[in-house]
């Protein structure tokens, strides 16, 4: 596979959506919880015009995307899904570095990211470390977060 990764544009709102929805139910969640977060992983087109959402394409089909803001010298990776056809090929490693690249680019010193509990092994991988933790009950069962981060060092 060779990617390309470019800014996203609003019209691929509804692909990056189904993304974020097949990436997410890959895990094997419940439907119930699948449906609790719709909201949470749709993305609009107006949230691609307002914030930094790269994509990534083989050919002419998008296949994985993150969104990452800035604020000041702080981002937040507020999303990074794959199409699960292409798990395990290197995509979300690519896109990850994309935005690692992208954040020193506007001289963020440090990128944090709420995990899915099945992602913070990749997460970790990459060279993030856990700072913290987010709890939430879901259907009587305690959720709990992980939440990481990564610094950005200059001439990375």
């Amino acid at each position: 596979m060779r990617e390309s990764i470019t800014r996203s544009r609003s019209s691929q709102s509804e692909r990056l959506t189904e993304i974020a929805h097949a990436a997410k139910r890959h895990w094997g969640y419940p439907e119930r919880w699948m449906e609790l977060w719709k909201g949470a992983l749709t993305i609009t087109p107006e949230y691609i015009s307002n914030n930094g959402v790269y994509s990534a394409t083989d050919g002419e089909e998008v296949v994985g995307f993150y969104a990452l803001i800035i604020s000041g010298d702080k981002a937040t990776l507020d999303h990074l899904w794959v199409d699960p056809k292409y798990i395990g090929r290197g995509l979300g490693k690519a896109l990850f570095n994309h935005a690692v690249e992208n954040a020193a680019d506007h001289h963020v010193s440090v990128i944090e990211v709420e995990s899915d509990p099945n992602a913070e092994g990749f997460y970790k991988h990459m060279g993030a470390r856990r700072i913290g933790e987010t709890s939430s009950e879901l259907d009587g069962q305690e959720r709990v977060l992980p939440l990481l981060s990564l610094e950005i060092r200059s001439g990375r």
